[in-house]
């Protein structure tokens, strides 16, 4: 079984979503003119506007620290340093590339979550790849198979791998018990996700942005204090992204490598955080200001989070190809040599931060399938949440290497559909976009469903009314 699931994997994720992302990214980037450069500012201020008042949703800012605590987990800390081990200096460069176009990709997703999604049983906003899948493709049984792989991947195996990393990290730096570890996180996690999505964006909001901040804050300290090799640096990573400097698996090793961790880090294309970006109370009332906040969240994951580990490992110089040092361990020892023995601490900390924000975040995609799928009665996301729970206790101590090959699995086959669907409604995502700028030239953009003839039927008119 092991073995078919990795062959399935090496299909997907060595060639049909590598290309297949990164020609989507492109393929958006251009019809939508570059908004990732020409309309930057624009993130920013969808993010800072005070939000409206609407019991349906949640603010743009929690949609943005809900679909950042997914995101950013451990990947941001051990995927990178993998992604140095195997690719070199020249593997953050190319994701850099990966988070660029990957902006207007998430830009895409979310605003079609937006403009497709609906209220549930209570009221509250939902909405994500299958609804848009199902309702403007007229496709519900593509929907259907995306919610179930969504549920596998994220509500319960991703939960797994990030709780197997929180416990080993505090395993090796405390010598805590990983099973008490384990049972610690459940019962952190069961108070936040037992509380619904409200209460997961409220949670998300208070530490994203507390854990972000901190992480940054450390990565401009040692970026000061190295700030005479800076230069040499950022030379190093460019001539080793094209080949030009020796380094470990040459211009494929960095290309491939910088590709894939991108792109399993910032999540564009992937179909997940349009999940959230539904949930919200955009402002102004038009589908493309949430899409503008996902897409800053690709510029945070990325350019930002992501960037900082890298720096701070190459800044260190314990990067040595062959010398097995890698993952976690590479991290801790780069950060180490820049603030003592305290480094190493650090790290275990910013990964149990990192992990168990993901772990709530992953949820709320999960929960937000489940409404899809019609499961929505209470019995059924206790269910829900309690196999959830599990997933965490057994991952924290459990090997679970083929499973993490099967939601790979899940999470490629969702990824293709999710770009298939964004591919055949990219029409209504470039009219959407022109509308909203057409409108900002005159004043405040407001959508107004009469001049969409094409969605009648299809989007629903009480929420965009």
């Amino acid at each position: 079984m092991n073995t078919i699931i990795s062959f399935i994997n090496m299909i997907l994720w060595d060639y049909v979503l590598i290309y297949g992302l990164l020609a989507v990214g492109i393929y958006f980037s251009v019809r939508l003119g570059f908004l990732q450069i020409f309309h930057f500012p624009e993130f920013f201020r969808s993010v800072m506007r005070a939000p409206k008042r609407d019991d349906s949703g949640i603010t743009p800012f929690q949609a943005l620290c809900t679909s950042l605590a997914s995101r950013v987990g451990t990947g941001n800390i051990a995927g990178v340093a993998v992604a140095l081990y195997l690719g070199g200096a020249g593997a953050i460069f190319w994701m850099w590339i990966v988070a660029f176009v990957g902006m207007a990709t998430a830009y895409s997703e979310s605003t079609l979550a937006q403009l497709y999604k609906t209220r549930d049983n209570d009221g509250q906003f939902r909405g994500g790849p299958a609804f848009y899948i199902s309702k403007g493709l007229k496709a519900p049984w593509a929907a259907a198979i995306f919610s179930v792989c969504l549920i596998i991947a994220f509500g319960l195996v991703f939960n797994a791998v990030q709780a197997n990393a929180i416990a080993d990290a505090m395993n090796g730096s405390f010598g805590f018990s990983k099973v008490l570890v384990g049972l610690v996180i459940a019962a952190l996690a069961g108070i936040v996700i037992f509380g619904g999505i409200r209460q997961i964006a409220r949670v998300a909001e208070l530490v994203v942005p507390f854990m972000a901040a901190i992480y940054l804050g450390v990565a401009v300290y040692v970026l000061l204090a190295n700030i005479t090799e800076v230069p040499a640096l950022f030379a190093l990573i460019v001539k080793s992204a094209f080949g030009i400097e020796a380094a470990a698996g040459g211009i494929t090793g960095a290309l491939m490598n910088g590709v894939k961790r991108g792109l399993f880090s910032n999540e564009a294309g992937m179909g997940s955080a349009p999940n959230i970006a539904a949930s919200a109370t955009p402002n102004p009332h038009h589908p493309s200001s949430q899409g503008f906040v996902q897409a800053l969240g690709v510029f945070i994951d990325t350019i930002l989070i992501c960037s900082a580990t890298a720096i701070m490992i190459l800044l260190s110089h314990k990067l040595v190809p062959g010398s097995g040092l890698t993952g976690t361990l590479l991290t801790q020892e780069a950060m180490t040599a820049h603030i003592g023995w305290f480094g190493s601490y650090f790290i275990s900390i910013a990964i149990f931060f990192f992990a168990f924000t993901s772990i709530i975040g992953n949820y709320a995609y999960a929960e937000n399938a489940m409404i899809y799928l019609g499961a929505d009665r209470h019995l059924w996301l206790t269910l829900l949440r309690c196999s959830t729970l599990l997933m965490v206790v057994w991952g924290a101590y459990e090997s679970i290497l083929t499973v993490f090959n099967a939601a790979d699995a899940a999470m490629g086959l969702m990824a293709t559909i999710n770009l298939i669907a964004i591919a055949l409604l990219s029409g209504t995502v470039v009219k959407v976009t022109k509308d909203y700028f057409d409108q900002q030239k005159l004043g405040t953009p407001h959508f107004t469903l009469k001049d969409y003839p094409e969605l009648k039927g299809k989007v629903d008119g009480e929420i965009w009314k």
